[in-house]
């Protein structure tokens, strides 16, 4: 049954459950919780100096997430993604991420647009200081509030689960190669082009940058790459 390394004990100063949350996400990120292994919520709890309770609430959330799963008796078993769910997922969010891209540039306000300048700053001031966590968070920020401008609340919902069951996996090598500053670059490009009015440009920068994002995935499992 795994374990995590020795860490300094949680504290109250937020809800238990969120804490736990996020220091497990950032587990996952480093690949100290490995895909296919079983974590028992009191073991963790011991490794966090606190009760079993909020670990395994904890654990629950990010089994909506799709991140672990259940295993009955014994505990929670990380998920894992295979190439071809990797596959799928950049399908799925090239079909929906491009098009929608390409609608906003035409019809956003510019203030609109605007706005997403601090978050994609945000983004590569993250990568550069190797924050994985930053990183994921402003990068979630600046895709869902892009297709927000869309109007559509049921398209962000959508996106938003595929970006969970994927994004945590290899970034802690892609980071170790300075391969995540290039990818965060790429949402300043992006803006400047939706700013310009250049839909198709946008259109463009978008399935590169999803494309290039699923081939780091590959080179980082030591797998094929993804069509760009």
């Amino acid at each position: 049954m795994g374990r995590l390394q020795r860490r300094a004990p949680i504290t109250a100063t937020e809800r238990l459950r969120d804490q736990v949350a996020h220091a497990l996400r950032a587990a996952l990120i480093s690949g100290e919780l490995r895909p296919g292994e079983v974590y028992s919520a009191p073991v963790l709890a011991e490794d966090f100096g606190i009760s079993a309770t909020p670990v395994r609430e904890a654990m629950l959330d990010l089994a909506r997430e799709g991140l672990v799963e259940p295993v009955r008796n014994k505990g929670f078993r990380v998920t894992e993604v295979d190439e071809r769910d990797l596959d799928q997922y950049t399908e799925i969010r090239m079909l929906i991420e491009v098009p929608v891209t390409g609608r906003v540039a035409r019809t956003a306000a510019r203030a609109d647009l605007e706005a997403l300048r601090p978050i994609a700053e945000d983004i590569v001031r993250a990568a550069r200081d190797h924050d994985l966590i930053g990183y994921l968070e402003a990068d979630r920020r600046f895709h869902l509030t892009l297709l927000g401008l869309a109007g559509n609340e049921r398209l962000v919902e959508t996106v938003g689960d595929l970006r969970k069951r994927s994004r945590l996996y290899g970034l802690t090598g892609l980071d170790e190669r300075g391969e995540l500053i290039p990818s965060a670059e790429e949402h300043l490009e992006l803006l400047d082009l939706m700013l310009a009015g250049d839909a198709e440009g946008a259109e463009a920068c978008m399935t590169r940058h999803l494309g290039h994002v699923r081939s780091l995935w590959a080179r980082d499992r030591g797998g094929p790459p993804g069509d760009e």
